[in-house]
């Protein structure tokens, strides 16, 4: 079963059930993500990937929203443009984005201002070093909830880590803020491969940014092997 709609303009036909993202990327349309990830399941969390469905009140998120016959959908006009730009400015904002390329190259793609809420109140982590594959620094955590989607059911069913606090105290945590290894963390790594922001990064890399040479990071690793 087929369904057929508007889409920038253009009449486009679909197999029923794909979202209003699947659509546009078959049809060379970029529409930008952060919070989307082919891995993990969508929940519409970011709103970078809005569109503007004719009858609606508010931008639908196109990453969930499923097309459907005699929609008529603008992915650029003035309106997304505008709400993009102004999510990309206040997470600018609130957190550090210096390791988030593709967040940045949005940025500059959309002409955000980093600047535009100098008032806001920025997040603020020191960086947990609490375990030897990787290090968390939640300072550049924009919540996109890839890292606990992998843990969970939709890729390792580890459960070790997920959301804690509420409203701007909310950050990605473990159960009672344990240390990782006191976690039913296995080490598998893929909170890192799906990071968009640096926020989780690999131990090694991390060190060689700090200055230690291979042979120093090698040494640590052989002491902290026989520490065990």
């Amino acid at each position: 079963m087929t369904v057929t709609f508007i889409l920038d303009g253009k009449e486009v036909t679909a197999e029923d059930g794909m979202t209003l993202l699947d659509v546009a990327r078959e049809n060379g349309i970029d529409i930008p993500t952060i919070c989307f990830h082919e891995k993990t399941t969508a929940n519409a969390l970011c709103r970078i990937c809005v569109v503007e469905v004719e009858g609606q009140r508010v931008l639908q998120p196109s990453c969930i929203v499923k097309a459907a016959n005699n929609m008529k959908v603008q992915t650029r006009s003035e309106r997304v443009t505008r709400a993009r730009k102004t999510i990309l400015e206040m997470l600018s904002a609130t957190m550090d984005l210096s390791e988030a390329p593709e967040v940045l190259a949005m940025m500059k793609e959309y002409n955000a201002d980093a600047n535009r809420f100098p008032e806001a109140e920025r997040r603020e982590s020191e960086v947990k070093d609490d375990n030897p594959m990787y290090i968390r620094d939640y300072s550049k955590c924009l919540l996109c909830w890839r890292c606990v989607q992998v843990c969970a059911d939709d890729v390792q069913y580890t459960y070790a880590i997920n959301f804690s606090g509420r409203g701007f105290e909310t950050q990605i945590g473990t159960f009672f803020d344990k240390a990782i290894p006191e976690t039913t963390c296995v080490m598998c790594g893929q909170c890192v491969g799906v990071c968009p922001t640096g926020a989780l990064k690999p131990k090694r890399e991390f060190l060689l940014e700090q200055g230690k040479s291979p042979n120093e990071i090698s040494v640590m690793n052989t002491g902290r092997k026989k520490r065990k």
